[in-house]
């Protein structure tokens, strides 16, 4: 019997875990594994993928995927309590306060470091476990962030808050060292190639089954560490505890018990972690096999690589340890890095083999079940847990509904229209007005104090025309923006967006997509910029780079200034009504792009769907606040750089003949001039007016630019709408909804992909938008609209 076959409700036991390659290994990492208990808990409002609850926690697999999991089912569905009985023992169970414990320093091999040396740390942990705002809480403002070398995941890192001596790098989030995608090869490279002094492990207290997984390979990498057990205070809410004393002793670390979101028990945890790092007191342990269990199969196999491989590894700065177990699982990388002889490598595999045969399960299987053991003995040590936790039991409520099988796509239409509403008419709206009531107000005063110096008409004109009306209309949309990444990072924070992945991954695999693709192309619905970058997470470079083509059809805010605009002009009765169209209208442009690249560039299957459904929880007010300062940031300084060069290189373009002589008529302008030439190209779409082509250039360097390039040549409403008809500003809208992304955007299309997928992106948008703002103007042609 297979998984795919298990009934809701129903629990058995993982018998053997087919598949192969990096996924595979990535299903063991996950905990599916021989022996494991695993309970179906829903399918997804289509169908595809399921809903698992396993080692405590809940993981998605498409059916496809389960069919290769053989499971026997066991005789009364049963939920396994985690750690100690909750009866008598559990009330008798020391509950420490938060930052106490963390008392077990290794000082055998104390080797202190000079004073004054750099006291790197790296932050490792699994994704929503609380890391992010960990960081935030050490580093405070003192963060920067750049690239790792050689990739384009994120590198953020600062200063330890009171410590200028430190600094710690945050690391992607990752559930294990296995090279399954670019952030666990991120993290790898990191520790064992820049050699942080130190580690900071951060786990999830209340699934801390699962994160001790990351926790043991990196103590295997033999680098001082300090483990911080994070959400303690919702561990302590449950009436549950942890024995911190007895974990350390087990572990060979420090254990820290914090609360990062409330700043508890953190200033604890950088006193332990400056100590370890400053004394370089390492793991007391990274050997977790044990000699007396399944005939120290394991532990025969592991050591006798070890031997074999020393030399090497040294050599390559490769911990022992670490190097071994990663051979043992398949691991090309480090076998590439070892340069093991060809003898070599066929002693170890006679070795790995002998194992196998002893021990009745594959390598990789063995070494993850190992691990597991482990784990499950520490738990069983040191965890008293209640059977189910409060927030738990809230996240099962509320997926009722979120992800419920009649409620899960209205719900999620529902609260993106109420994010887009509040964002575009309520909130968002109330707020620019009030920024642009200022900007005019201060126009006024700086226009009236120039006029009444006398002040050298060019120099009026450019602070008044170019600064002014350029800059100051597209800064008065920075409140949309803002409340709209508002809302997404809300909705990111409280672990809804991996619920919209699990609702839309049957949806997004006929275009070829998985449902992790939905939450990149969200994104690009606030900026494209961030919707690239965040596409970095895809485990799959066929599924990266196809959402990367895709997100900037997804209309971006910076497009907002540019449908308000028309929208006011044009349609002032319908604007909710031709906003939703535009959105509408890319997405389905986007989807036709998809099915084309499916069946061309992009054939073959998506990457599966393996992926942790977190609780539910409310957002981090620092880090909603820390997020939002971000984006204005990087918009007010687009607007005062690229936005503010654009518009004074139209003003002058558009102020000064060929000549350099000051003209009263744009059309006599240099600008004229230029624009001119691309005209005839945008005549058959109804604007082929040299002031629209001059808009459409600007747009590529910001799109915020057409609008302040627009009242510049034009001058006033009444100009542009003399020179346009309602159905050509629709073919406009159009061709703006879908022509080439900003130079920014462009950009971080060339980063993670290279120069000729950034170039094949502006090119391709353009063709397209040219073609649908066409098609647009000839419907409306032949319905009598002209």
């Amino acid at each position: 019997m297979n998984l795919k076959q298990l009934d809701i409700g129903k629990t058995a036991v993982v018998t053997a875990v087919g598949g192969e390659g990096a996924l595979r290994q990535h299903f063991l990492d996950m905990g599916v594994i021989p022996g494991a208990e695993v309970t179906l808990v829903k399918f997804a409002p289509m169908g595809d993928p399921m809903e698992l609850r396993i080692h405590g926690y809940e993981l998605t697999l498409r059916l496809a995927d389960a069919e290769k999991i053989q499971i026997r089912p066991v005789s009364a569905a049963k939920e396994k309590d985690w750690g100690l009985e909750e009866s008598g023992e559990m009330h008798k169970a020391e509950h420490p306060g938060l930052g106490e414990g963390g008392k077990y320093h290794v000082k055998a091999d104390e080797n202190p470091l000079p004073e004054g040396e750099l006291l790197t740390f790296a932050l490792a942990g699994n994704q929503n476990c609380g890391k992010t705002t960990l960081f935030n809480q050490l580093t405070g403002s003192n963060q920067h962030v750049g690239n790792f070398p050689g990739v384009t995941v994120d590198r953020k890192s600062g200063v330890i808050k009171g410590n200028d001596n430190t600094e710690i790098t945050d690391l992607p989030g990752i559930y294990s060292m296995s090279p399954y995608s670019c952030e666990e090869i991120v993290t790898r490279r990191f520790i064992i190639d820049e050699k942080p002094k130190g580690i900071i492990n951060i786990v999830d207290a209340t699934n801390i089954e699962r994160n001790l997984y990351l926790t043991m390979q990196l103590m295997e990498l033999d680098v001082p560490m300090v483990l911080a057990l994070n959400m303690m205070d919702e561990v302590r809410g449950n009436g549950g505890s942890i024995r911190i004393n007895e974990m350390e002793e087990m572990l060979g670390i420090p254990v820290v018990p914090i609360s990062a979101a409330r700043n508890e028990g953190v200033d604890e945890l950088i006193r332990h972690a400056l100590h370890v790092a400053k004394y370089q007191e390492r793991p007391g342990r990274t050997d977790f096999c044990d000699k007396d269990e399944h005939d120290g199969s394991v532990h025969r196999c592991l050591h006798g690589i070890m031997h074999l491989i020393e030399d090497h590894a040294v050599a390559a700065g490769i911990p022992v340890r670490f190097a071994a177990t990663k051979l043992v699982e398949g691991d090309r990388v480090i076998l590439e890095r070892l340069k093991l002889s060809e003898n070599e490598q066929q002693m170890m595999e006679h070795i790995i083999c002998q194992m196998e045969e002893e021990r009745g399960l594959d390598r990789a299987a063995a070494i993850a079940d190992m691990r597991f053991d482990f784990i499950q003995k520490l738990v069983d040590a040191t965890v008293v847990k209640p059977k189910e936790s409060k927030e738990h039991a809230r996240s099962r409520k509320i997926d009722k509904v979120l992800t419920g099988k009649y409620t899960a796509i209205p719900v999620f239409i529902g609260i993106m229209g109420l994010v887009f509403w509040l964002t575009f008419n309520v909130i968002g709206a109330w707020l620019q007005g009030i920024l642009e009531m200022g900007i005019g107000w201060l126009t006024e005063i700086v226009d009236a104090t120039m006029t009444s110096w006398n002040v050298n008409s060019a120099i009026h004109s450019l602070v008044i025309d170019g600064i002014f009306n350029g800059v100051g209309s597209v800064l008065s949309f920075l409140p949309i923006i803002v409340t709209l990444f508002f809302f997404l990072s809300l909705l990111e924070d409280t672990g809804y967006m991996a619920r919209v992945a699990f609702v839309m991954d049957k949806l997004l695999r006929k275009i070829g997509l998985s449902g992790r693709s939905i939450v990149p192309m969200l994104i690009g619905f606030g900026c494209t910029v961030p919707g690239v970058m965040a596409s970095r997470t895809l485990p799959s470079a066929r599924d990266r780079k196809m959402t990367i083509l895709l997100t900037p059809f997804m209309s971006c805010s910076a497009k907002l200034p540019i449908y308000a605009f028309f929208t006011a002009a044009f349609f002032p009765k319908y604007g909710g009504l031709v906003m939703i169209g535009l959105y509408v209208l890319g997405i389905v442009i986007g989807i036709l792009v998809a099915l084309i690249f499916k069946s061309t560039m992009f054939k073959g299957e998506a990457v599966p769907f393996v992926m942790e459904l977190p609780n539910y929880r409310m957002p981090g007010l620092k880090n909603v606040a820390q997020l939002l300062w971000e984006k204005a940031k990087d918009f007010l300084q687009r607007a005062f750089t690229v936005i503010f060069a654009a518009t004074i290189i139209i003003w002058f373009l558009q102020t000064f003949s060929l000549h350099l002589s000051m003209v009263t008529d744009s059309k006599d302008s240099i600008l004229a001039v230029l624009s001119g030439v691309l005209a005839p190209i945008f005549k058959p779409l109804g604007f082929g007016d040299w002031r629209v082509s001059t808009a459409l250039i600007t747009g590529f360097m910001a799109k915020e630019s057409v609008v302040s390039t627009l009242t510049i040549l034009f001058g006033s409403m009444a100009e542009l709408a003399a020179v346009l008809t309602p159905l050509t500003a629709a073919s406009l809208l159009v061709f703006c909804l879908l022509y080439t992304p900003c130079v920014a955007a462009i950009a971080s299309v060339k980063r993670e992909l290279g120069g000729k997928w950034a170039i094949g992106v502006a090119v391709g948008q353009c063709v397209v938008a040219w073609i649908c703002a066409w098609v647009v103007h000839i419907i409306g042609l032949l319905l009598g609209m002209a």
